[in-house]
């Protein structure tokens, strides 16, 4: 198909492929519609533009630029995802003038597939790449049996915690469960009134979700040509109703995610915790540098101690349907994901601490790691041992924007007690299952 092709069609395709997964080969762009891509090298450099904001981006664009001529790529930073990136992405696929290559986290990339906005790139995807990809990210990034993006890191759950507030609060480990989370969280408020064990982000759903996800919840599954959507299974709700009593008894902070607020309760240590993922030890390596060796990181506790976790964020490349240089794209995103070089310039940066979804690229990236604020604590081991305990039973829906915005919407008055975790998962559960019918995708149960 060619940017030609009615885009009725290519929204058939993409709402085929999220509407039952189990579908084998799509009809779908291919290898043979990139003319001008497959010219690389003819008439000098094909140039693509990419669209991104993870860390250590530019880095990574100036490192491949600097490794070869083939192909050159124009780099624009747009702001991260849940910050008007992904507004941005979708307004410019719908005006025709969206980048060749743009990067997308795990749980929006079926949303984009289902509006017809990334293309299929099944047939430009080298023989025996996927296998250097960490299973789960290829579960995430193939739908419908096609390949509609290559994966860049994975990002297990973490918790990264003060050591010495934790030292002074008679706190002799991290906590292994959840019952030792909200214990901690009391003594900390006990010996400091003002400091709290960590931070409820009322503006970014994907925290819940990913705690949602360690519990075993599943909010979406396909059962042939349509999709089960279920957020209030027991899962769901015990974790709701623990976060709900952590807020109400007022144990952790409630601010919006990496604001200023978030950043001085920080640098103040009054906020000496955070539930985050792999890629969270470089946003506070870069947030904190007054607190070297003060912090340490641990494995996300657990209901029973035993190792669990979801996957909070983590990106991929996806290549915008319209885009006449897709095997240029692909050459990009490849080069970015499965390289030594590729990872290196990435985290060598200082700010990032991506997981790489290419296991292979592990070595390199701890010892790339300018892990200072954790006096050189082998965080990428512990990431290792998180990846192998993600869950592999969750799957992102087909209309996240939807589901994440209503979530969003209403946990702004949890805080206020005008509302309730539980009765917010309940209302983005009706209000995903209406969007799924308005875009044709039918639901069951």
């Amino acid at each position: 198909m060619t940017s030609s092709v009615p885009s009725r069609r290519v929204r058939s395709t993409a709402l085929a492929a999220v509407t039952a997964l189990s579908l084998g080969a799509l009809a779908a762009c291919g290898s043979g519609e990139d003319a001008e891509a497959g010219a690389a090298g003819k008439n000098g450099p094909v140039t693509i533009t990419f669209w991104g904001w993870a860390k250590g981006t530019k880095d990574v664009v100036d490192a491949f630029n600097a490794a070869q001529s083939d192909v050159k790529v124009r780099f624009q930073e747009i702001p991260s995802g849940n910050a008007g990136g992904y507004a941005k992405i979708s307004n410019a696929v719908k005006a025709g003038n969206a980048p060749d290559v743009f990067n997308v986290e795990y749980p929006q990339l079926p949303d984009f597939v289902s509006q017809g906005a990334v293309k299929d790139i099944s047939k430009l995807v080298p023989a025996g790449l996927k296998d250097k990809y960490l299973p789960q990210a290829v579960q995430l990034t193939t739908l419908g049996g096609s390949t509609w993006a290559l994966p860049l890191d994975a990002a297990p759950q973490t918790f990264y915690y003060r050591k010495d507030v934790f030292a002074g609060a008679h706190i002799t480990a991290p906590p292994k469960t959840w019952a030792e989370f909200r214990a901690d969280a009391e003594k900390i408020k006990k010996a400091d009134p003002k400091a709290r064990i960590a931070t409820f982000f009322p503006d970014d759903p994907s925290t819940f979700e990913a705690m949602a996800w360690q519990a075993g919840a599943q909010w979406f599954k396909t059962e042939g040509d349509s999709w089960k959507v279920n957020f209030t299974d027991p899962a769901t709700r015990q974790t709701a109703e623990y976060w709900q009593k952590m807020i109400d008894d007022d144990l952790v902070d409630v601010a919006p995610s990496f604001s200023q607020q978030w950043t001085a309760a920080l640098q103040k240590g009054q906020t000496v915790g955070y539930l985050g993922a792999s890629w969270g030890a470089g946003v506070l390596g870069g947030t904190l540098p007054d607190q070297t060796g003060k912090w340490a990181a641990a494995p996300i506790p657990t209901a029973d101690g035993n190792p669990a976790s979801g996957m909070l964020g983590g990106s991929t490349f996806a290549v915008s349907k319209d885009s006449k240089k897709a095997e240029a794209a692909v050459k990009f995103a490849e080069w970015a994901t499965t390289t030594e070089a590729g990872i290196k310039a990435r985290i060598a940066s200082g700010t990032s601490s991506a997981y790489p979804a290419a296991p292979a690229l592990l070595p390199v990236a701890k010892n790339s790691f300018k892990g200072q604020l954790f006096a050189g604590q082998d965080v990428y081991t512990l990431f290792q041992d998180a990846a192998k305990s993600i869950r592999t039973d969750w799957s992102w829906g087909p209309a996240m924007g939807v589901t994440n915005n209503s979530l969003k919407d209403s946990f702004a008055g949890i805080k206020g007690g005008t509302g309730s975790i539980f009765d917010s998962v309940k209302g983005a559960q009706s209000a995903t299952t209406k969007e799924l019918g308005n875009r044709g995708i039918k639901v069951s149960g």
